[in-house]
């Protein structure tokens, strides 16, 4: 199966994640919780990829990790 390229986003979250060391599933936990949403670790794949456009979670992300709009 061919991997899909990430996004700009998608690339800043897995360096911002690096920096942090801390892990994807760190991240969904984090997302959880200050946005009740579900996620799971595809949403999080498809948010990355480009195939998941849904700017809460994007938002959710964003702040968590502190990566400006």
């Amino acid at each position: 199966m061919l991997k899909r390229p990430l996004t700009p986003l998608g690339k800043e979250i897995k360096m911002t994640l690096l920096d942090l060391n801390e892990t994807q599933e760190w991240l969904i936990d984090q997302a959880r919780e200050k946005s009740g949403m579900y996620v799971d670790s595809s949403n999080l794949y498809k948010l990355m990829t480009g195939q998941l456009h849904s700017k809460r979670l994007e938002n959710v992300i964003r702040d968590i990790l502190k990566i400006p709009a």
